[in-house]
């Protein structure tokens, strides 16, 4: 291999192993997770991944046993389990898994680091909500 060659495959090496890790978040989606507590069979689960090189998200959730299809699904905050905050980052509905993806600002990443964000999953019968999951 050439000298010319050998620094090529090292700053190669070097940019490789300069890229960040992503970050992994998940929780458990339930009806006793909602504030109020819902009284539903609906349970799930949500993982997300951050790069944060780039500050991309992308997420699945998977969710079985609601009262009825799901009418909308989010991840809000900023809030610590028993409490609500508004819509932050929206999901397109589609039966389960739902996909998607976001772009993060440095803050969301901060409060999401801090365990402070929840998705949930809406139906008709709980419009404010039928299962959510605190991210960790």
């Amino acid at each position: 291999m050439s000298r010319f060659n050998v620094i090529i495959a090292g700053a190669a090496a070097l940019a490789l192993s300069a890229c960040a890790a992503p970050l992994t978040f998940q929780a458990p989606l339930s009806g006793a997770a909602e504030v109020p507590a819902k009284a539903s069979a609906g349970t799930g689960k949500v993982v997300a991944m951050v790069y944060p090189d780039t500050m991309a998200m992308t997420y699945t959730a998977e969710y079985a046993g609601l009262s009825g299809p799901a009418t909308a699904a989010h991840f809000h905050g900023p809030a610590a389990a028993g409490a609500n905050a508004g819509v932050v980052i929206p999901a397109t509905v589609s039966p389960s898994p739902i996909k998607g993806g976001a772009t993060l600002t440095a803050a969301q990443l901060d409060d999401l680091k801090a365990g402070k964000y929840y998705f949930n999953v809406h139906t008709a019968a709980n419009p404010g909500g039928e299962v959510r999951g605190q991210m960790q």
